[in-house]
């Protein structure tokens, strides 16, 4: 892909006379434990806003400490190192973080980088012997999801994917609540994700860098919340595109996407995915017996929510403080989530992307074999 190409180019050019120390065998094994146990020496790839988000969530982490950061940009390479006490032999640019194969301080790294790039980054980091985390969408397609996952088999290293909400406590709620049969038999989900896109010449609008439009972005909530509310993998998908804006919304891009899924014990769902209406972050499930609804189900927070027996009361902590503790564990210790979020669970919803796009173009009904 040669705009792939040329980005990391342009991100890389800085770097030709910077000096690299990852090569230092120098152990920060103080920081490797607490009183609490291991701790989880993460460094982030990709330092925009999201990047930062997580780097100040992890502040508050208990399990988990972020040592290290991959930038094209070294003036932030330089800002993180003060920010964050981040020693520069921990610092690394695109072309030359393979070189954290030899660095013993780092145990994992955490891509927050645009969806096209996660593929190549995430397999080298495997190739390193680096736990990866990945944001999601994990890849841009099925295909490319696989190979990262093998690829990570492959070097014995563990792919976890980043669905903050997994842990949020009012949604890990609802799931209790249907898996322990309290709403009665699933019969229906709705997921509305959508916000007005702003900058018209963000990464999320190219096509080469996002893999396609809102649906590779806002729209994974929806797939993925579908498949947590109502505990299953959908078996069928339906899906109808409305772009009003091909100005903006170039061909590849999608601006507004509905589509339905159902779902083998006979359940249904309704989802909107749009980067053209604002005020959409909802979650609805319907059983025999009960209800609950998450607005907003999504965002940063607080969550909110109520269901047949009243307002959820679960309180709110930073969605990637706990996302990073708790991934902490899983990596270190084995721990088992209450909703997945391995490699294999994010290649479930690339393959349902996959069908929408492919249910849109044909307007036919996609069959789904997870």
């Amino acid at each position: 892909m040669n705009s792939r190409r040329d980005f990391l180019q342009k991100l890389t050019v800085p770097f030709i006379a910077m000096p690299i120390l990852g090569l230092a065998k120098t152990s920060c094994n103080e920081d490797h434990k607490n009183d609490d146990g291991p701790v989880l020496r993460v460094a982030i790839m990709g330092l925009g806003s999201y990047g930062t988000r997580v780097a100040d969530a992890m502040k508050a982490c208990t399990k988990a400490k972020l040592v290290g950061a991959i930038s094209g940009t070294p003036s932030k390479l330089k800002d993180w190192q003060g920010k964050y006490n981040i020693p520069e032999k921990n610092c690394y640019n695109y072309e030359t973080y393979d070189r954290i194969k030899d660095n013993p301080d780092i145990d994992a790294v955490y891509i927050i980088t645009p969806n096209a790039l996660h593929h190549d980054q995430v397999i080298r980091i495997a190739k390193a012997g680096k736990h990866v985390i990945c944001e999601k969408p994990m890849a841009i397609n099925a295909k490319e999801g696989q190979e990262m996952v093998d690829a990570c088999k492959k070097a014995g290293v563990k792919l976890l994917v980043g669905y903050r909400m997994h842990f949020e406590p009012k949604t890990l709620e609802v799931v209790r609540m249907r898996k322990e049969g309290e709403l009665g038999k699933t019969l229906f989900f709705q997921g509305l994700s959508g916000f007005k896109i702003g900058n018209p010449n963000q990464w999320r609008l190219n096509k080469q860098l996002a893999g396609g439009g809102a649906l590779m972005d806002i729209g994974i909530y929806s797939i993925n919340g579908a498949r947590y509310m109502i505990g299953e993998d959908p078996v069928w998908v339906t899906a109808q595109e409305t772009k009003t804006n091909p100005m903006l919304f170039k061909e590849g891009v999608d601006e507004t996407i509905t589509f339905q899924f159902g779902f083998p014990g006979g359940a249904t769902a309704s989802c909107l995915s749009t980067y053209n209406m604002n005020n959409l972050d909802r979650f609805f499930l319907t059983g025999e017996n009960g209800f609950a609804e998450l607005m907003p189900s999504t965002g940063y927070g607080p969550i909110k929510g109520r269901t047949n027996k009243g307002e959820l009361t679960q309180p709110h902590v930073t969605h990637q403080t706990i996302q990073m503790d708790e991934m902490a564990g899983i990596i270190l210790e084995g721990k088992q989530p209450a909703v997945p979020v391995d490699g294999e669970e994010a290649l479930k919803d690339l393959k349902i992307i996959d069908a929408i796009y492919l249910a849109v173009k044909t307007g036919k009904r996609v069959d789904l074999k997870l």
